[in-house]
């Protein structure tokens, strides 16, 4: 059996993803635990409270944006604002996320995908809204700096991405793949108050 590029990248990130999110959730239980004693009260623990929530909510966000998803598989949109909620606690980026009910894998995991290409556009802060209607999603980005690339965003609508692209821009040639996968193709435009992505 062989396996396209990016379903062999997919299966490393759920194996990562799987076996990180056990010692991950276990801190997080014994901070619970110790929350339970009284012995949290203190700025130390609090950094540590916070610090072992934001790595449980990017493992997760990491689950379906890189992760393996079959074509009938679903989840719910519940799930997705939760780990969105804490993946954003700092409030640097205000994420409004308005889909409801449960969602196709393989579209929400598109969604996720197109959220990551989004905030690169505002790298000083910004919002993110994610709306959902008959079927056409958009993910818009509004922000005071909007800063784009462009040969990473061109990499959406199919052409050539730039030779060295880094770690943190795989989310560009990811969503074009999976989309093509569910025979989907991306849209984007780009003004100076905003990038939006649709699909």
């Amino acid at each position: 059996m062989t396996y396209h590029s990016h379903n062999l990248a997919a299966l490393i990130g759920s194996r990562i993803c799987h076996d990180l999110i056990s010692p991950i959730g276990a801190v997080t239980n014994g901070l619970e635990l110790l929350a339970l004693s009284g012995t949290t009260d203190c700025p130390e623990m609090t950094l540590v409270n916070d610090s072992a929530a934001n790595a449980n909510a990017r493992i997760r966000l990491f689950r379906m944006a890189f992760g393996l998803a079959s074509a009938d598989q679903t989840t719910g949109s519940q799930e997705i604002r939760d780990f969105l909620k804490g993946v954003y606690s700092d409030g640097r980026i205000v994420v409004n996320w308005m889909p409801t009910g449960d969602l196709l894998r393989r579209v929400a995991q598109a969604a996720v995908l197109s959220i990551l290409c989004a905030e690169q556009a505002i790298p000083f802060g910004g919002t993110l809204t994610i709306s959902e209607s008959d079927g056409q999603w958009i993910i818009t980005a509004t922000g005071d700096r909007l800063k784009a690339d462009p040969a990473l965003w061109a990499a959406l609508k199919g052409y050539d991405a730039p030779r060295e692209i880094a770690p943190a821009h795989v989310q560009f040639i990811l969503l074009p793949a999976v989309l093509n996968e569910i025979g989907r193709h991306c849209h984007y435009d780009i003004s100076p108050s905003g990038a939006r992505i649709l699909f």
